[in-house]
């Protein structure tokens, strides 16, 4: 079972010279293993789960190579002594996982791994449909780990420390965190989800999650998911180097640069209090700097 944390996670100041005030609140720090808002969006699915007492347990989601929320369900099940499976976009992977940080350690954590063709992976609705016939005990968890349960479990970020702010910000994959954010923040406090992937149906999605239309999405992607240029780099480098603070390229890097992009442009009104939620997925540097080095550039610090 996931417990919630006894203290309360901390929120930094970032300091800055402009007419704004910048937080980020460290949920990267909420696990050793199970990392920021993947802890809260398993939170519920995983504790409901276990309530139930069942005779098999196993626990099934999807991922790509270097996904967080394959990390963290393998570590949550290593955790919890619950067997878990999963279901790995790209057959090729299947005979060189042993080079992929991410896969080693869900491996390490007793996950078993199945590897799919995209073709497969991008029908996941009618491979889950016959996942659950041939495990009829499992929960099957969706990629990212966007559900009802996800977005329940998101709740846990937001406190008293939370209220005092005028916006929330938080990168968007699939969008569970925001619609957490959206459904259980103040009514005051307007809600920015910074869009690291290029889905026109993810507002929708998210809509659908969220009775609140208090959110905005804008574009964080810089190149689109996953692809890292030298100036994400470059900003995260100096993020860490003058805040003390680690970003990872994929998920928060990304917002917070593009935060630091809108301070430039005046777009937050004077005296706005702005609080960035670091969702984790530290994880992922290591492979993200296995495919830069292959590349000859600048490595993440």
């Amino acid at each position: 079972m996931l417990k919630s944390p006894s203290e309360n996670i901390p929120i930094q100041e970032i300091p800055i010279q402009k007419n704004v005030k910048l937080f980020i609140k460290r949920e990267d720090l909420v696990h050793t293993q199970i990392s920021g808002n993947k802890y809260w969006k398993l939170f519920y699915n995983i504790n409901n789960y276990l309530e139930t007492q069942p005779e098999n347990p196993l626990i099934i989601t999807f991922g790509g190579a270097f996904s967080n929320h394959i990390s963290a369900v393998s570590a949550t099940g290593n955790l919890a002594q619950v067997k878990t499976l999963g279901i790995i976009r790209g057959e090729e992977l299947e005979k060189k996982w042993t080079h992929n940080p991410t896969l080693v350690f869900a491996k390490r954590n007793g996950m078993n791994l199945k590897f799919v063709t995209r073709e497969e992976y991008r029908h996941k609705e009618k491979l889950t449909e016959f996942l659950q016939y041939e495990f009829p005990e499992a929960l099957i968890i969706p990629e990212g780990g966007t559900n009802k349960n996800a977005v329940k479990g998101v709740k846990m970020m937001l406190n008293n420390d939370t209220k005092d702010f005028d916006y929330l910000c938080t990168a968007v994959g699939t969008g569970g965190t925001l619609a957490g954010i959206s459904e259980f923040c103040e009514e005051n406090q307007n809600v920015i989800g910074f869009k690291v992937v290029d889905d026109s149906s993810l507002e929708s999605k998210i809509s659908e999650l969220t009775s609140k239309r208090n959110f905005h999405l804008t574009d964080a992607a810089f190149g689109g998911y996953g692809k890292i240029n030298d100036e994400n780099v470059r900003f995260i480098n100096n993020f860490k180097s003058n805040f003390d603070i680690p970003l990872e390229p994929i998920y928060t890097g990304k917002m917070m640069q593009k935060i630091f992009e809108m301070i430039d442009d005046d777009y937050f009104p004077e005296g706005s209090k702005i609080l960035c939620f670091h969702t984790g997925g530290l994880q992922g540097i290591e492979g993200a700097n296995m495919l830069l080095e292959k590349q000859n550039r600048n490595l993440i610090l």
